[in-house]
């Protein structure tokens, strides 16, 4: 019976012993960029206490803030400047093998559940949605760390402005309903536009075209009898979602929120005869358009048609 209840206690302890828990004592493990662990933590707030970590916030990830005050920290000492926390560093830092330091334990961020692309997210923020927005900006190519956190950190945060600077959106590093909306990660069932959500939009503004392909070119035509480019527009547009889009091309293009690719409902535009939006149509997937053309009435044509495609200027959402 002894032996039941030790071998109870042995595999107690052996599940507290995870790598995340957060009684692990600073200096038992090697700590380095790209970490997510307690022990990061507690070395943030002892490199805090000597002046060396300048964020305001500590966390359990080793990112490039940290790596730079231990880098600051080592080259103070004569250390080797590799940012990584090891023996030597822990020995300078005073901290012994198995010690923990007496730190004050700040209890663990709450995660809520909610629809991603609602919560306006920024630097210094610890929230799961996070973790979503840079799996996503490692997809696209703009951030470029081993593993994703929780964290929204300078590397976060540089991704963000990089991505912002190439979709022409203010470079501000926090992400709200525009960066979303270009990232493609808009909430849909619970973002509301005129009183319709995202996706239903779409979906009936894409119906709503088609119902008036052949519909003859007329210039100046805003109904069904004929439609030139604009009046096609915000005819099915007003038709299919209640949205009133302005009267030019050039006016309506200035309305939209830019899009790096875009989606079903979407509007694609063009530079024809004039500097500048001067033709659009709306995006019904698989690189194709449905639009009026003054040759053909309303039609379906192909992005990558030999005309459009050298005079396509880029897709925004409404």
């Amino acid at each position: 019976m002894k032996k039941l209840v030790v071998s109870a206690v042995m595999a107690g302890t052996l599940l507290v012993s995870s790598p995340l828990a957060s009684n692990a004592a600073l200096g038992d493990r090697t700590l380095k960029s790209g970490m997510t662990h307690s022990e990061v933590k507690q070395l943030q707030e002892v490199l805090k206490k000597k002046g060396y970590f300048k964020s305001s916030k500590t966390t359990t990830y080793f990112g490039t803030v940290t790596k730079s005050a231990v880098v600051n920290f080592q080259k103070k000492n004569r250390l080797k400047a590799d940012g990584i926390a090891g023996a030597n560093t822990y020995k300078a830092l005073g901290i012994k093998k198995g010690a923990a330091p007496a730190v004050k334990k700040a209890s663990a961020p709450a995660v809520i559940s909610s629809t991603f692309g609602k919560r306006t997210l920024k630097s210094g923020m610890t929230h799961s949605d996070v973790k979503q927005l840079q799996d996503i900006l490692k997809k696209k190519g703009y951030l470029k760390i081993s593993k994703t956190t929780t964290y929204f950190g300078s590397a976060t945060k540089s991704a963000v402005i990089n991505f912002q600077k190439k979709n022409r959106l203010k470079a501000d590093g926090v992400v709200g309903t525009n960066t979303f909306r270009a990232l493609g990660s808009a909430p849909s069932s619970s973002s509301k536009v005129a009183g319709v959500s995202s996706t239903s939009k779409s979906t009936k503004i894409v119906s709503t075209t088609k119902k008036y392909q052949n519909v003859p070119y007329k210039w100046g035509g805003t109904t069904p009898k004929g439609f030139d480019c604009s009046g096609y527009l915000g005819y099915v547009f007003k038709q299919g979602a209640n949205i009133s889009l302005p009267r030019t091309v050039a006016d309506i293009y200035k309305k939209g929120v830019k899009v790096s690719s875009p989606q079903v409902g979407d509007l694609v535009f063009f530079e024809t005869y004039k500097k500048g939006a001067s033709h659009a149509g709306i995006y019904i997937g698989n690189r194709q358009f449905i639009h009026s053309s003054s040759s053909n009435g309303v039609m379906i044509s192909s992005l990558n048609n030999s005309y459009w495609s050298p005079k396509y200027l880029g897709a925004k959402r409404i």
